[in-house]
């Protein structure tokens, strides 16, 4: 065999990755995109927004008045014996009596103790709410869809390790053969050659399903068809500028979750507003124009007919409910100190959280400074063996030992930089600075 075309074989396998076939390359941006157009959780929660948007009206909240039509149509026979005044007596059988009432009546609480305007905040108050949930819900989702597609790339480099490896492992069996074949190799290196190869091929199978498991999560987190074959980008690019002070400012300001307990505290505080107004009077009008006729077989007014306008007003004061009042205020102002406590909670929890997160961030920076290093050092030592290995001075055996130093050394790098990501996608959701 041709040593020379071996080695430039090989190495051209090391440093360069074959293309592989045609498929769609989709973007994480595509990704995104397919998400919160399919995603189940985003749709419900938006509809929830929806939904507290349309409930945000005066009306719903009580200040404007209700108004309704009337009308009632009464009738009976009856048989009917009548003493008059005067003593005489009148008889009638079947006789048929008619009432009709109609008009239009308006009825106007105008003071209820502010409740309806404490109301009316409140039904803004869990808009927000819904807003921040579905923030929170997206959120989520695109972190997870980062997650996954970025350890795709990482599968996807491990691939692509490995189908270099197999490479350089089918060269040097197919070299020790001829080296045996000529006098020069022994039946060892050959077996050994041949052992080593057959572990490369194994692992292959093994990250495949694992590359073909992640291909399926990420569909099914798009919400489509499981089964669509795509491609993703080369490389994992980490921002490493990112600054533990400035996110802390963006964690206490912008995090959905700690918006929401901010939220569900002023909730709390107009509950105990509208709960308040119960000690106040309530004030109501009322208007309407009625029409009445009437018509009767028997009686001194056989048919009459009515209408015109009414109004007025009624007051009414709770002066004693059994300390209803004072309890339902109590509960109240506890709701509202829950609410307080749940906001600190959650503020420690994240500036745990967001500090944890941040020194596993720098950790896994130097991780990658480290692996960058013994990835070119392997690589030279690679070389280096290579040459050794041309000239017979060292074994098959050391070259594959110097093979899988710089295949785990790229694998390692890999994974350094799918773990650095996987910190900066973590820090960029406490912060709620995600970008979708």
């Amino acid at each position: 065999m041709n040593t020379k075309l071996f080695f430039k074989s090989l190495l051209l396998f090391l440093f360069c990755f074959a293309i592989g076939n045609a498929q769609e390359i989709l973007t994480l941006e595509n990704a995104i995109k397919i998400a919160l157009d399919n995603n189940y959780e985003i749709k419900i929660a938006d509809n929830n927004l929806k939904i507290n948007q349309t409930n945000v009206a005066i009306g719903n909240a009580g200040m404007l008045p209700s108004i309704n039509a009337v009308a009632s149509d009464n009738k009976s026979i009856q048989n009917t014996s009548q003493t008059r005044a005067d003593g005489t007596t009148v008889n009638l059988k079947n006789a048929e009596n008619n009432s009709l009432n109609y008009g239009v009546a308006l009825d106007w609480t105008i003071f209820d103790g502010l409740k309806m305007f404490a109301k009316y905040d409140q039904l803004k108050e869990l808009q927000n709410r819904s807003d921040a949930q579905l923030k929170m819900t997206i959120i989520n989702k695109v972190s997870s869809v980062n997650s996954v597609y970025y350890d795709l790339i990482q599968e996807q480099q491990k691939l692509s390790d490995l189908d270099s490896t197999i490479v350089i492992s089918k060269k040097r069996l197919e070299f020790t053969k001829n080296r045996y074949t000529i006098g020069k190799g022994s039946k060892l290196d050959v077996l050994n050659a041949q052992v080593d190869l057959n572990t490369d091929l194994g692992n292959l199978l093994k990250e495949k399903q694992t590359y073909s498991n992640a291909k399926t999560l990420l569909n099914q987190l798009l919400a489509r068809d499981l089964n669509t074959d795509f491609k993703v980008s080369q490389g994992i690019n980490v921002d490493r500028k990112l600054q533990l002070s400035e996110l802390m400012a963006l964690t206490e300001k912008q995090n959905p979750e700690l918006v929401m307990q901010i939220i569900n505290k002023k909730v709390s505080e107009l509950d105990l507003k509208q709960i308040k107004g119960e000690r106040y009077p309530t004030v109501k009008v009322n208007t309407g124009y009625n029409f009445n006729e009437s018509k009767s077989s028997l009686g001194f007014n056989t048919q009459s007919s009515a209408h015109g306008l009414n109004y007025g007003f009624t007051a009414s004061l709770n002066l004693f409910d059994g300390d209803a009042q004072n309890r339902n205020e109590k509960i109240a102002k506890m709701q509202i100190d829950n609410s307080s406590l749940a906001i600190e909670q959650q503020t420690i929890s994240l500036r745990s959280n967001l500090t944890v997160a941040f020194q596993i961030y720098l950790t896994n920076l130097d991780l990658i400074d480290l692996e960058e290093s013994n990835t070119a050092i392997s690589k030279q030592n690679l070389e280096i063996t290579a040459e050794k290995f041309k000239i017979g001075t060292i074994t098959s055996v050391e070259f594959r030992a110097a093979q899988l130093n710089y295949i785990n050394s790229r694998i390692r790098l890999t994974s350094a930089q799918f773990q650095a990501k996987l910190s900066e996608i973590t820090l960029r959701e406490l912060a709620g600075t995600l970008n979708f």
